[in-house]
């Protein structure tokens, strides 16, 4: 962006020591949306105060975290909500300068992939442990239980480049292969855990009749693809001393799914220099709230 005089007095007011001042500076700064930049990142490589540099480091993650703040509300409002759209929107929270196409690529790959190995008379745990031994044997996807010193670990981009990630992240690559390939796979809301369940197809004429739970064939585990059965889920209730009602095993729509991303990815900034940020995120989130 060109500076003209206002932007070249406002530069100069970045390091004032009012916080007032700095405040109104920041805010006019922003206004002039992401074309400037450019400017500030020459101004932060011409200066060599820290602490300047750290006003321009925030200024830029201000004007970054906007335009995805609008990103977020169009796929809200979208009609189809995009599961890989919205990890790679949360993923850029992190890496605003993102380059997309290579996640694109190998998501694609991994679909061709275990496309090429599905066919019509598998049955459900067939398909299922055709997507899982693609995934974890041949692609060698690895999981951890989720930790929140690993931000890392909630990011598709750094999932794909490093094969490894948390249950959240794992599930999410899973559930948006399933859509890609027609497989019934989706994410239901047990409490403590990120978990997948088969529904089953609605060969009944009044599919109303079953409980979100009797439509459910089994359920996987996102860490390691393994699969689980009904028994298996009531031990954990039971476990956990949590009564299994209903509303745990319906369909969590992408819009709760991405949701859920941004409040557990919020947890990993809880210290004071980075509290800006966990407040972002749930921003975010409340933002995609129905």
């Amino acid at each position: 962006m060109q500076e003209n005089n206002e932007i070249i007095a406002l530069f100069h007011l970045i390091d004032d020591p009012d916080q007032e001042v700095f405040d109104s500076v920041s805010s006019r700064i922003v206004s002039y949306g992401r074309g400037i930049i450019p400017n500030l990142e020459n101004l932060w490589e011409n200066t060599i105060s820290n602490d300047v540099q750290e006003r321009i480091e925030l200024l830029i993650h201000k004007l970054h975290f906007n335009d995805l703040t609008e990103d977020f509300t169009h796929w809200k409002s979208s009609s189809y909500q995009d599961l890989l759209t919205a990890s790679l929107l949360v993923a850029k929270f992190q890496y605003p300068e993102l380059v997309t196409t290579p996640v694109l690529q190998e998501v694609e790959k991994l679909r061709r992939n275990i496309w090429l190995e599905l066919n019509s008379y598998l049955t459900p745990l067939e398909q299922v442990h055709v997507v899982t031994s693609i995934l974890y044997n041949y692609y060698g996807l690895k999981g951890t239980e989720v930790a929140y010193q690993h931000p890392e670990e909630f990011l598709i981009n750094k999932l794909i480049e490093t094969k490894r990630g948390n249950s959240i992240t794992n599930g999410v690559l899973y559930l948006l292969l399933s859509e890609l390939l027609d497989i019934p796979v989706k994410a239901i809301n047990i409490p403590r855990q990120f978990v997948l369940a088969y529904i089953k197809p609605y060969y009944d004429e009044n599919p109303e009749k079953l409980s979100p739970l009797q439509r459910i064939e089994f359920f996987i585990d996102p860490t390691s693809g393994q699969v689980f059965s009904h028994k298996d889920v009531e031990s954990y209730f039971k476990r956990i001393s949590v009564p299994p009602v209903a509303s745990y095993f319906k369909p969590l729509s992408h819009n709760r799914i991405i949701q859920n991303v941004l409040e557990e990815f919020s947890k990993c900034f809880d210290n004071e220099r980075n509290a800006y940020k966990q407040k972002e995120l749930l921003d975010l989130a409340k933002l995609l709230s129905d």
